[in-house]
């Protein structure tokens, strides 16, 4: 039996951290129960995905950070994609972003979304 796809959008990043930390939570959570997971990241959802990035988040005690919950997706085995065309007009580079962070065409969200149970955007 094929393994059931879910595929989670992530469009915010530090403007909005309670949405990346949620979004990277329920991709972990969806890794965890048995589906294959994807989080493709569009707009500032792509800022958070360049190297030194993520340092700039405000810690606040006791409440887990976007790197905390980014770390536990890619340890459940989440697959994180970004958008090559907020790639350039952002004017970042594959080398630009974190390690196991991969940049994809727009259409491969289509192409994702179609083969998926289903797609989930939060905030």
């Amino acid at each position: 039996m094929e393994q059931e796809k879910l595929v989670f959008v992530l469009s915010k990043g530090l403007n909005y951290p309670d949405i990346a930390k949620t979004t990277l939570m329920m991709a972990s959570l969806s890794a965890n129960l048995g589906f294959k997971t994807t989080v493709f990241c569009v707009q500032d959802g792509v800022d958070i995905m360049k190297k030194g990035e993520l340092d700039k988040e405000e810690e606040k005690p006791g409440l887990p950070t976007i790197k905390q919950r980014l770390r536990e997706a890619l340890d459940a085995g989440v697959e994180i994609l970004v958008c090559s065309q907020t790639m350039v007009n952002k004017k970042i580079k594959e080398e630009d972003l974190l390690e196991n962070v991969k940049p994809a065409g727009a259409a491969t969200l289509i192409f994702l979304a179609k083969e998926a149970k289903n797609v989930i955007c939060i905030g």
